[in-house]
């Protein structure tokens, strides 16, 4: 994909604005009115007179592309108009802050028909449903400000809306996978550079500095989540983020890191022998998570269930820690127990987008059956979502040990096996993938081969 050719054009704003509005009218027939969205709003630090850093408000991007903060929009659902309210010009501030965007640079940099300023958003608001006999203002609960009025509306909506913006992001245009695809290459390269480097450091945090400064210098200067970079037995902990451990002595590193592009995010995983050389332990548990990897993802395509992906994944983990001796017995019995989950206790992967676990996926964290329960997306994907594929296999005392304390669970553990594989701590990989109609388009190309990685580590 030529990513950088296609980023030189808009955002499709205005593309998304039609599709929410779609669905808002498949959801109240012959709806009228308009769509309100305010971006975020500029937050002071608490007891302090600097800024907070600021994110913009999703569901405001997706019908703007524009990050500026204090912003306003509104849509109408009748002539397909975009009206972006931007901040005026606050003499105080320029001395500070330099002169802000304005209404002309604006109406050239965003898909949008029409830019005014924020003191014009209640004027505006007034008018127009002052002129529209029965209209609705569709806004979202929580994400309107006191000093807005939609007085002169007859209806208003908040319950659609969110929902509608929601369930619309799920499926991306040429442009959104573009981004997505653009944070990939800059955060792959930053994943290659860590594992040159990672020989060569003592602690944990100098990697994570790498890692964020090759991000900064390539342009993507916010990161999409908060680094793992788990050396060790930290690596069985999923959510790591002390980054802060000495790695002397420690077998591998996880590096789950992602920068992010303009808002759209990548999320990438790596594990790596910290020496250049996995053992023989390592290794094998790393060639059963790639198995589990590469078979899921050429297992995809539009219309495929990710809940039958998630239990190939579990199969295939329990053929492989069978073939070892972790695990003994017969399989279709510690499948149907669910004694693979005390291994792999995670989801198989999740929606990416705007956010790293983006909208969309009909989690139902109160499943009663543990291999489902933290399964972030259900049910069929449709073409053009984009999602993670992410299997792992951990040794986590705190997990696996109730599982050997149980005897439904213990007679498929064998114990004196496992004690050779405490100190792997984890392995994942991680990739973003493209759902197309007849496969799959991978958009991460971060190094992955294990005698790749050895050689690259090994030669820096």
């Amino acid at each position: 994909m030529d990513y950088d050719k296609i980023l030189q054009g808009k955002y499709p704003a205005k593309e998304h604005a039609k599709r929410v509005s779609d669905y808002i009218r498949q959801k109240v027939p012959n709806a009228t009115g308009v769509l309100y969205l305010e971006g975020r709003a500029t937050k002071l630090i608490e007891d302090n007179d600097s800024e907070e850093h600021f994110r913009q408000r999703r569901y405001f991007y997706y019908l703007t592309g524009c990050p500026l903060a204090d912003s306003h929009v509104i849509y109408d659902i009748d002539s397909h108009k975009t009206t972006l309210f931007i901040p005026p010009i606050d003499p105080e501030s320029v001395i500070w802050s330099g002169l802000p965007v304005s209404a002309e640079e604006a109406l050239e940099k965003w898909d949008v028909d029409e830019v005014k300023y924020t003191n014009e958003i209640n004027a505006t608001l007034a008018h127009v449903g002052a002129s529209k006999p029965k209209a609705t203002v569709f806004a979202i609960p929580h994400q309107v400000s006191e000093k807005v009025t939609f007085i002169e509306f007859d209806e208003k909506n908040f319950a659609v809306l969110k929902e509608a913006i929601e369930v619309t992001r799920v499926v991306k245009d040429e442009f959104e996978v573009a981004m997505i695809a653009k944070a990939n290459a800059i955060s792959s390269k930053a994943h290659e550079l860590v594992m040159k480097k990672v020989r060569h450091v003592q602690n944990e945090r100098e990697l994570e500095a790498i890692f964020i400064g090759e991000c900064i210098a390539a342009g993507a200067r916010d990161q999409a989540y908060h680094s793992i970079v788990a050396s060790g037995r930290a690596a069985a902990t999923l959510h790591y983020v002390a980054n802060n451990a000495p790695m002397a002595g420690k077998l591998n590193l996880l590096l789950d890191a992602g920068g992010e592009w303009d808002c759209y995010a990548s999320d990438i995983t790596r594990t790596f022998p910290i020496n250049g050389k996995f053992t023989k332990e390592s290794r094998a548990i790393y060639d059963i998570v790639l198995k589990m990897q590469l078979d899921c993802i050429a297992a995809l395509k539009e219309g495929v269930v990710w809940d039958d992906i998630h239990v190939l994944a579990h199969k295939i983990a329990i053929d492989g820690l069978l073939e070892l001796g972790i695990l003994q017995g017969d399989k279709e019995e510690i499948f149907a127990n669910r004694t693979s989950v005390a291994f792999f206790p995670h989801g198989l992967g999740h929606y990416l987008g705007m956010d790293t676990h983006d909208t969309g996926g009909n989690a139902n964290y109160a499943d009663k059956d543990t291999m489902f329960r933290y399964l972030r997306v259900r049910g069929t994907l449709p073409a053009g979502s984009v999602i993670t594929v992410e299997p792992g296999i951990y040794f986590c005392n705190f997990i696996i040990e109730p599982y050997l304390k149980d005897p439904k669970h213990s007679k498929y553990i064998n114990s004196e096996v496992l004690e050779k594989y405490w100190d792997v701590g984890g392995v994942r990989i991680e990739d973003n993938i493209v759902i197309t109609k007849s496969g799959t388009q991978n958009l991460t190309t971060a190094i992955k081969d294990p005698e790749e990685m050895e050689r690259l580590i090994s030669a820096n």
